[in-house]
């Protein structure tokens, strides 16, 4: 069984920041990407960021300069800060990962049970 857990969401402020943590416990063989979506109401969901086999992946504009993505491999742990908080930040922010687990041995995606962040003006 593997699990993605989130935490780090809340209310904040305009300018402010938070810091989003999701690890992923369980049986894990290996991680082969792991990130960020968020979903604001009446949108879709988008990826934020993301470390995967091929690097990492590009921020969109909306977050480019803002927002930054960090691992610790060991912690099987992603992270992301989030600066100069906008309230179209708000949203629900998803903890994504392609992982093979030791039960499976096969690469399945998952996702963290989601993380309201938001904030006001």
């Amino acid at each position: 069984q593997v699990q993605l857990v989130e935490s780090g969401g809340g209310l904040v402020q305009a300018g402010g920041s938070l810091r989003l943590s999701c690890a992923a416990s369980g049986s894990i063989f290996s991680i082969n990407a792991m990130g960020w979506y968020r979903q604001a109401p009446g949108k879709q969901r988008e990826l934020v960021a993301a470390f995967t086999s091929g690097g990492p992946t590009n921020y969109p504009d909306s977050v480019k300069g803002r927002f930054t993505i960090s691992r610790d491999n060991a912690k099987n742990t992603v992270y992301l800060q989030m600066n100069s908080l906008k309230p179209e930040d708000t949203a629900v922010y998803y903890c994504n990962a392609e992982i093979v687990s030791t039960a499976t041995m096969r690469r399945m995606g998952y996702w963290g049970q989601g993380t309201q962040v938001t904030v006001s003006s």
